[in-house]
Order: C-alpha cells, then sequence, then structure tokens
C-alpha cells in the first residue's frame, strides 16, 4: 500500500485488511475516528469522514471468514 498525504484515493490489497481509515501509516492518524470499510463486495469504499476513497487492487483476493 502506498499513502500520500495529499492522495485521496488509496489502492489497497489483502493484507491491509481489516481495512481502516485513518490508516496507521497516515501521520494526520488522529483525525478523525477510526471507522472500518468493506472494500470486499463492491472493490471500493470511501471514508465518511475525509472522503478517502479505498480500492482494492485489481486481482487480489479477500478470504472470508
Amino acid at each position: 500500500m502506498s499513502v500520500k498525504e495529499s492522495q485521496k484515493e488509496i489502492e489497497v490489497g489483502a493484507k491491509d485488511m481489516p481495512l481502516h481509515c485513518p490508516m496507521p501509516e497516515m501521520s494526520s492518524w488522529n483525525s478523525h475516528p477510526r471507522v472500518f470499510l468493506d472494500v470486499a463486495k463492491t472493490g471500493s469504499a470511501q471514508c465518511p469522514y475525509c472522503g478517502t476513497t479505498y480500492k482494492l487492487k485489481a486481482g487480489e483476493v479477500i478470504k472470508g471468514h
């Protein structure tokens, strides 16, 4: 996963699950409450607090519980 502070779209993989925003790599990790996002169903999700869009990398497989 690569994260840039000015970036509003982040590509994530199976290793980033469970996905939440903000992510630990972000310097503004405490900018809003942590919210878990489900990218498994549609391939993308948007944070309701900051608007960052998370997209699942092409070909990634998320294994269920």
